[in-house]
């Protein structure tokens, strides 16, 4: 399928792997130092484009967690769906090793319904800057081995950066517990991935 040039921009920015070393050396206290990964995955290939991602720990590369796809699509703008793994095991490690991302079919994930985000599309001198915001006011929810989490997505990507603003959610009090609770993640990206 042909795809326009903004979501294809926005696919290309996000297929990568990235790092926030720099701001984790600057605030340590507030900023575990990350490596994130994000894959393309051969699914949904007739009317959008996925990826896969997950991120780990620099101090623990062999340990990656919150594995997750995105899909990018588009409708009347540009959104991304989230899907999770039925099994958090399938996929693992896929960020760092391309050959499991053939383990990715869509009857391994589950979408996930309040967790898609509208994107905004600025057009730059030499690229974009895309900005997403939740699509409905319905917190996104995540049941996972019995425990509901709310968990609230968002980044923004230009072709060099990428600001992420994922944190979870106390349900009782709506407080962050973890992610970007002082601001956003703030990733270079080290490569590009194809």
């Amino acid at each position: 399928m042909h795809f326009s040039p903004q979501l294809t921009a926005l696919a290309n920015y996000l297929a990568g792997e990235f790092s926030n070393q720099s701001q984790a050396i600057e605030q340590p206290a507030w900023f575990v130092n990350l490596r994130l990964w994000i894959r393309p995955v051969p699914i949904f290939t007739d009317d959008s484009i996925a990826l896969f991602a997950e991120q780990a720990n620099i101090l623990q590369l062999d340990q990656p967690y919150r594995p997750r796809i995105l899909r990018l699509r588009e409708r009347e703008n540009i959104e991304v769906e989230f899907y999770m793994f039925e099994d958090l095991a399938t996929g693992r490690g896929a960020g760092q090793n391309q050959a499991l991302i053939a383990q990715i079919t869509p009857d391994k994930i589950k979408f996930l319904p309040n967790c898609t985000l509208k994107v905004a599309t600025q057009e730059l001198a030499n690229g974009y800057c895309f900005t997403t915001a939740p699509v409905t006011d319905e917190p996104c929810s995540v049941t996972y081995q019995g425990n509901t989490f709310q968990v609230f997505l968002g980044f923004k990507a230009t072709a060099n950066e990428l600001l992420t603003y994922d944190k979870g959610i106390d349900l009782v009090t709506g407080k962050g517990t973890w992610g970007a609770l002082m601001g956003a993640y703030s990733f270079s990206k080290l490569q590009t991935f194809k």
